[in-house]
């Protein structure tokens, strides 16, 4: 009597959502999340002047990093301790991981909006080429149509680009290439059992922060960023409150806005779609 009381008396609205309710939910959260992820790195990097995409990078890994270590010690999450036998199974994971995400911030800081969208559309028949290379997988002629309709109207959009970039191009692709293989590898060496998604994200990370910031050192990026923030502290210093010019407000306001909005797209970049 008391269960049938306790079940006549529960909140129906406190059920399981319909099955179809919570996959859309997902895809529009996954969707605004990726939109707003790319448009605050090209504000970070265009409007504001972030000099590298490579520190900008670093320190996108350095959030992960912390953020899911975390999340692991809190019990929110979970996945493997480290082992011998980790890097055997990411391999080549790790290079695709990095390959991905530099030429993405590269390419976001030298195209338009609207191009890189359009030129990101490449992603999809190289990620169809690969499944079917790599994991064995058959496509219908109807999803083959539909990918060659996509990538034609990509075709013709970059073909009516008047602000084209060589740079921007060569890092785009290479953002394709490098997207499409990573997803493909990832569903091949991803079992939910060992590492799961969080695990290939947060052992890609550790592996390549360092070489990325070694690479940010030789290239002198790192370096640029250092002058850059020290500079912006320097201004905000030396501000005085009676001070009447106005374009020299605005640098500083511009430099201060710079720091805070870069902690924000460190935090925001954490779990960047492919």
């Amino acid at each position: 009597m008391t269960g049938q009381a306790d079940s006549a008396g529960a909140d129906p609205s406190s059920g399981p959502l319909p099955s179809g309710v919570a996959p859309l939910l997902s895809a529009v959260f996954y969707g605004t999340c990726s939109f707003l992820i790319v448009l605050v790195n090209k504000a970070l990097l265009t409007t504001y002047g972030f000099p590298s995409p490579i520190v900008l990078g670093v320190g996108q890994m350095a959030a992960t990093i912390m953020i899911l270590y975390v999340s692991k010690l809190n019990k929110i999450i979970h996945f493997p301790d480290f082992d011998k036998k980790i890097p055997v199974k990411l391999f080549p994971l790790p290079f695709l991981y990095v390959g991905n995400h530099i030429s993405g911030l590269s390419s976001t800081s030298r195209l338009s909006l609207p191009m890189f969208t359009v030129l990101r559309k490449f992603t999809i028949p190289l990620t169809l080429l690969l499944e079917t290379i790599i994991l064995g997988k058959q496509y219908s002629l109807s999803i083959i149509v539909s990918v060659f309709a996509i990538v034609l109207g990509a075709v013709i959009a970059a073909g009516s680009d008047l602000a084209f970039n060589l740079e921007g191009y060569i890092f785009v692709f290479l953002n394709d290439i490098f997207t499409a293989a990573n997803g493909v590898y990832t569903k091949q060496k991803m079992d939910p059992k060992e590492l799961g998604k969080y695990g290939v994200l947060f052992y890609n990370a550790c592996f390549m922060i360092i070489p990325t910031l070694i690479l940010s050192v030789s290239t002198g990026d790192l370096q640029q960023v250092s002058v850059d923030v020290l500079h912006g502290a320097v201004q905000l210093l030396q501000l005085c409150p009676d001070d009447s010019s106005g374009g020299s407000r605005q640098g500083v306001r511009m430099e201060a806005c710079d720091i805070l909005t870069c902690a924000w797209v460190i935090v925001s970049s954490v779990f960047q779609p492919p």
